[in-house]
Parts: structure tokens; sequence; C-alpha cells
């Protein structure tokens, strides 16, 4: 495809560019959440072998394990739930989805929207604790050896949760065009339609 050519899904349409920014927002946050993987795969190798080889340990590394998996789980949330990797049994749903698609669908703007009102919940209590551990200065750790502030990763947890948010959301909305008679949004046929062929 030349670069001039505006990006399009499997039909041809255009996708929309709130999509396309949206896509790209979340692809980003699990690719960066691939990366702090690999860097606290890197640490944790690092410090055994000081530990080890060396009697040099790094200090504080469990705590940063911690807290990065936290940090980890919220980042590639969202990208889960868009590809539809998301932990979940959806036999009912697949079978629904195969004899009765409308009830399938109704299932799908159910659970969606059970979703995304979890999320907002969640926003109601990691919200007032983000501040909380901003003007705070919540810390893990042990002083004198080694702390590390809870805000960033408190900032982390809700921007991440506002994004799960949006893609719930997104998803919801294509179950109800598919109810509804009209196609997906461009870039999100796989959700509304054929959900039921990559569910696991």
């Amino acid at each position: 495809m030349a670069d001039n050519q505006p990006a399009t899904n499997g039909a041809g349409r255009k996708r929309s560019a709130p999509l396309r920014i949206f896509g790209g927002i979340v692809s980003g946050m699990n690719a960066a959440g691939s990366c702090w993987i690999v860097v606290l795969m890197l640490l944790i190798n690092v410090e055994a072998i000081g530990r080890s080889a060396f009697n040099s340990p790094i200090i504080g590394v469990i705590e940063m394990i911690e807290i990065s998996i936290i940090g980890i789980v919220f980042m590639q949330l969202a990208d889960s739930l868009r590809r539809g990797v998301l932990t979940r049994s959806d036999g009912l749903f697949n079978q629904a989805l195969q004899r009765k698609p409308a009830v399938a669908h109704v299932m799908g703007i159910l659970t969606y929207l059970l979703g995304a009102v979890f999320m907002v919940i969640i926003l109601f209590g990691s919200i007032p604790y983000l501040g909380e551990a901003w003007s705070e200065n919540y810390y893990i750790g042990v002083e004198g050896m080694f702390t590390a502030p809870v805000w960033p990763i408190a900032v982390i947890i809700v921007i991440a949760v506002t994004v799960t948010m949006i893609q719930f959301l997104v998803t919801l909305t294509d179950h109800v065009r598919a109810l509804t008679g009209h196609a997906p949004w461009p870039g999100e046929e796989r959700i509304a339609g054929h959900e039921g062929e990559n569910g696991s």
C-alpha cells in the first residue's frame, strides 16, 4: 500500500481517525508493557547474578517487581480486551452467535456495559488514591535503603482504566451496530461479527 493511501479495513472502507488514534494508544500501551517486562527480566537476572556471584544484590528489586506487575497488567488490559484474549468463558456466547446472532449481540451489549461500569467504579477509587499518593508522598520500600513513589503507578492505573473503559464502550457500540443491522466501526469488524471465531 502506498504511503499516501488512507488506512482501511479488509472491506476497503476508510478507518476513522479517532479509532485509528485510539488504536495506536492501545497498541502503544501494550508495547510499553511488553518492553517493561523485558527490562524487568533483565533486572531480575542482573540482581540474581550480582547476589550469587558477587554477593552484591541490587537493593529494591523485590519492591520494583511488586509495583511493576501492577503497572504492566493495567497497561496491557485494553489491548487484551480489543484482541479478544481477555480471560473469559464464552462458550454460550459463541453458540448464540452462530445460532441466534441477535441474542449474542444483546449478551455482548450487557457484558461490555457491565465492563465499562466496572471500570468507572475502579476510577472512582483510583483517582482519589492518586491524589492522596501525590499529596501524602506515598512510597514503597524501606527508608534508608530503597524507596519508590507510588504516584507514577497510580497515574498508570487511572490512564489505563480510562482507556479500557473506552475500549469497552467501542466494543459495546459494535454490538449495537451489528444488532441494528449496521456494519461495525471500520477496523473493529472482528469484535462484533467474528468474535466467536477467535474466542478462547
